[in-house]
Parts: structure tokens; C-alpha cells; sequence
């Protein structure tokens, strides 16, 4: 298949395993209990901002929503930097799905989906960009009930994301943290006792971004792991380094 255009479409139970989309673009249109497996996205616009009637473009007065529904993306190769549009998955599954380099999702809303496998270098917001807002008819994006504990999170980002409405991995990969800023700032002793300082320039780094980011995202609230203390450190370091940054306070976060 080359490309195709839905157009305000309601499609059930439609099987697409094994699709190859040059072009796809869905446009206020609804999928439930699709089955996507296999298939692959070259092209997509997930959700359209033009109707695709003879080229008709979006006039930029409202922006309807394509929404997938208990719909299944196994092994389905999504292209790198999708636009995802005004898009909401509810109860949809992402089984060992190419979700990476995912940048463009600031409009998606994932409601009850299931992660399995890796995900890399996907941002995930709870808030669309501001000057979206108007024609979304909303000043936030639906992100709860998710379920990543068989995922594998690289580089993953939840801006605005309450992080205890979701499912996470846990120990001795992943913990979910709160009060970051006051962590980072705690296990900086055992940083200066390391006796090399390109170790110790490398975990500085890493703990200030990600006190950065927790603070200006989610409440300074986290989700942490033996990476995030410093991806050029040494795997012995990474992993001490995280025990200690657990350890600190007296958090009340199930790990």
C-alpha cells in the first residue's frame, strides 16, 4: 500500500498486521480493536491537521482528534520523529514497537496502553504547547494508567506527567523518587570522593539535569536509573551512585 487517507472514518476490528504505509494521515477519525502488527509507518501524521478532501488544508478554526481503541502495535515500525498530532490511544498495546527518536508527540494522549519492550528517545507531555491549546480545546493531554514495567526506558521523557498515575518498572532497573533537587544535592560528597575527575565532572552533569528537569517537569519527581546518574560512567560508579541516591532521605515512594 502506498498511501492512504482517513477521513473522519470509523474502522472495526480491521486487520492492517503486515501493512507497509508510504502515507498515512487520519483525520478526526476513530480505530477500535485494529491490529497494526508488523506494519510499518513511513510517513504517517497519526493525527492529521488537514481534512486530505482534494487537499483541502486544516483551517486552523478546530482540530478534531483521531482516536486508536484497544487497538495492537506489535512489532510495528513507527518512522523516526512522527508527528502524532491531536491522537489518543486508550487501551492500546505497544508490543517490541520501534518507538524511538519520538520527539514530536506534544499533542498524543495515552490513556490504560501497555509498553513492552524498548523504548528510546520518546518524549512523553502531559501538556500540549501553548499555542496549540485553543484549537485542541484542552490545556492538557490525558497520560495516566499506562503500564511500562515490561518496557525498557532509554532516554525516555514524561514532561508534566504525574508519574504515580503510571506503571513503572522497578529495582533493580528503575525507582521512582521524589524530593530529586534535595537527593542530587546530598550524594554530592560521595561524587567528590571519587579520585578521578572525569568521573566525578560526569556525575555532577548528570545530577544537575536531572534535578533540573524533575523540578521544571514533574514536581521534582523522578523516575531514576544507574544510567541517569551519568551514561559515561563507569557501570561499578552508575550503579553505587544510584544505591546512594535511593538511600537519601526518607522517601515514602514505593521503589
Amino acid at each position: 500500500m502506498t498511501d492512504v487517507i482517513f477521513d473522519r472514518a470509523r474502522l472495526v476490528s480491521v486487520d492492517f498486521t503486515e501493512t507497509r504505509f508510504v502515507g498515512f494521515n487520519a483525520y478526526g477519525s476513530d480505530f477500535d480493536g485494529c491490529d497494526f502488527s508488523g506494519a510499518a509507518f513511513e510517513q504517517p501524521l497519526m493525527g492529521s491537521t488537514s481534512t486530505g478532501i482534494g487537499g483541502q488544508e486544516w483551517d486552523g478554526a478546530t482540530w478534531p482528534q483521531t482516536v486508536f481503541r484497544n487497538c495492537t502495535f506489535r512489532r510495528t515500525r513507527f518512522a523516526e520523529r512522527t508527528f502524532f498530532g491531536n491522537v489518543r490511544f486508550e487501551r492500546c498495546v505497544f508490543d517490541r514497537s520501534r518507538l524511538r527518536e519520538q520527539t514530536a508527540t506534544f499533542e498524543a494522549e495515552f490513556v490504560d496502553c501497555v509498553f513492552l519492550g524498548r523504548v528510546r528517545s520518546m518524549n512523553f507531555w502531559g501538556r500540549p504547547a501553548d499555542r496549540d491549546q485553543a484549537v485542541l480545546g484542552r490545556d492538557h493531554n490525558d497520560f495516566t494508567g499506562n503500564d511500562f514495567t515490561a518496557a525498557e526506558l532509554d532516554d525516555v521523557s514524561f514532561r508534566h506527567i504525574d508519574l504515580r498515575a503510571q506503571r513503572f518498572p522497578g529495582l533493580p532497573g528503575y525507582a521512582l523518587l521524589d524530593r530529586i533537587i534535595e537527593r542530587a544535592r546530598a550524594v554530592l560528597p560521595l561524587v567528590d570522593s571519587w579520585p578521578d575527575e572525569r568521573h566525578r565532572k560526569e556525575a555532577r552533569s548528570a545530577l544537575e539535569f536531572l534535578a533540573d528537569t524533575a523540578r521544571e517537569w514533574n514536581d521534582d519527581q523522578a523516575l531514576v536509573s544507574p544510567v541517569r546518574m551519568g551514561r559515561k560512567l563507569p557501570p561499578a560508579l552508575r550503579e553505587e551512585l544510584f544505591a546512594a541516591f535511593r538511600r537519601t532521605t526518607s522517601d515514602t515512594s514505593p521503589d
